[in-house]
C-alpha cells in the first residue's frame, strides 16, 4: 500500500511551507520519490521519510537540473561534485538511528541537501566542506530556506570539527580509503558513523558504531561517491 501524501506531509518533521519553500509544483514528484525510491526499497523510519518529503530537493540544484531533481540518481552541482541519489541520502540518514535531541556532523556539505534532511530530524547539524565556494553557496541556500539549526564550516572534513564534538552521528558524503581516525574520536559513546569506503572503481557503505570504547564495523551496500579529499582521505581523485 502506498502512503497518502497529505497524511505523510502532516506528520513530517517540517513542511515545505515552514522551510520557506511553500507549496510548490514539485510536491507530487517529491511524494512519488519518497514512496517509490525510498519506502518501497525498505526504508521505513517515519522521521527519515518525513524529512525527505519536507525538503525541496529541487532548491539544491541549478535551474537547468530542477526538472530532474526527484529522479533516481545523483546530479552535478559544479566543480565535479554531485548531490547524492535520494535513496542513498535516505539510507545513510536512516542507518544512523537518529533522535530529535541528537547532534550530527555532516562531512562534505556540497549543495547542503544532506544537511537539510538531517536538520529536520535532529537538534543540531554541523556541516563541513573543503571548498569555500560550495560552503558559501550552501550556507546562503540553507539560510534562505530557513534551516536555522545547521552551521556550515569550511575545512578539511577528514579532521572533523573537534571543537563541537562529540557527535551522536557522523555522516560522510564522500568516499575515503579508510575511516578517518579523527571522526572516530569525535563520535559519542553509542554514536554511529556512515561512510563510503573504497576508490573510484568500487566503494561500499560502512556503518561504524561506538560501543564501550570499541568500534564495531558493518558493510551495508555498494555505492558510488566522489572522493573525500583531505589529510585522512585522498590528496586528489583516487586511481581507477
Amino acid at each position: 500500500m502506498s502512503w497518502n501524501w497529505k497524511h505523510l506531509r502532516e506528520h513530517s518533521p517540517e513542511t515545505s511551507e515552514e522551510t520557506g519553500a511553500g507549496e510548490d509544483a514539485f510536491a507530487e514528484k517529491r511524494a512519488a520519490m519518497v514512496e517509490k525510491q525510498i519506502r518501497r526499497r525498505g526504508i521505513q523510519d517515519p522521521a527519515v521519510l518525513g524529512a525527505m518529503l519536507a525538503v525541496p530537493r529541487h532548491e539544491f540544484v541549478a535551474e537547468q537540473y530542477q526538472a530532474q531533481a526527484y529522479e533516481d540518481g545523483p546530479l552535478p552541482i559544479g566543480g565535479g561534485q554531485t548531490i547524492s541519489q535520494p535513496y542513498m541520502v535516505a539510507l545513510m540518514t536512516a542507518v544512523l538511528g537518529l533522535k530529535p535531541s541528537d547532534r550530527v556532523l555532516d562531512v562534505g556539505t556540497g549543495s547542503g541537501y544532506q544537511a537539510a534532511v538531517l536538520s529536520r530530524i535532529v537538534a543540531e547539524v554541523y556541516s563541513i566542506e573543503v571548498r569555500e565556494d560550495l560552503r558559501a553557496e550552501a550556507k546562503r541556500r540553507l539560510e534562505r530556506l530557513g534551516y536555522n539549526n545547521v552551521q556550515v564550516f569550511q575545512g578539511d572534513g577528514t579532521l572533523g570539527l573537534p571543537e563541537h564534538a562529540p557527535y551522536d552521528g557522523v555522516l560522510v558524503a564522500a568516499a575515503a580509503p579508510g575511516v578517518p581516525q579523527p571522526l572516530l574520536e569525535q563520535l559519542a559513546e553509542g554514536g554511529r558513523l556512515a561512510i563510503p569506503i573504497g576508490d573510484a572503481g568500487y566503494q561500499e557503505l560502512e556503518l561504524v558504531v561506538r560501543t564501550a570504547g570499541r568500534f564495531e564495523r558493518k558493510r551495508l551496500d555498494a555505492c558510488q561517491f566522489v572522493p573525500l579529499i583531505g589529510y585522512h582521505g585522498w590528496p586528489e581523485a583516487p586511481p581507477r
